[in-house]
């Protein structure tokens, strides 16, 4: 199975303080939705983001691409699919969907892309610990089975 068959969704409801004065979605806060998808699907692998931390490694976002289909209004039920689209020895590249839910109707909003990068506490990049390439590597596997 490729990285990309690795996947998670999370729904969440749009709060009022992440609505602009014209009573939808702030852009910004899209990026805020696929780290959280992100940090979902990382946590059901297996992994989570503070004993990367711990373990002196580090994922910053070094680049992220948003493509605007919609928008999201208070109190909107919304669905943040997350796969991870490819894995290297210093990085994972993440795409997203988000979708408006509604009874029997999904409206796609955004798609998205970020990649991180591996750093170690000095900020430098740094190859991914072989745990968490191997745990993804074998987790790929397994759901191919």
């Amino acid at each position: 199975m490729e990285p990309s068959q690795i996947r998670s969704t999370v729904e969440l409801r749009v709060r009022y303080a992440e609505t602009d004065q014209m009573g939808v979605v702030y852009h910004a806060n899209y990026l805020v939705w696929c780290e959280v998808g992100r940090t979902e699907l990382i946590r059901r692998m297996g992994v989570a983001y503070a004993e990367l931390e711990r373990d002196g490694v580090f994922l910053a976002v070094s680049d992220a691409h948003l493509r605007f289909h919609g928008s999201a209004r208070y109190d909107d039920l919304v669905a943040v699919e997350t796969r991870l689209e490819e894995l290297r020895s210093r990085q994972l590249k993440f795409a997203y969907q988000i979708f408006r839910k509604e009874p029997d109707v999904r409206q796609r909003l955004v798609t998205a892309s970020t990649t991180l990068t591996a750093l170690d506490r000095s900020g430098r990049p740094c190859k991914l610990p072989r745990a968490v390439l191997s745990m993804f590597s074998s987790v790929a596997t397994a759901s191919a089975a």
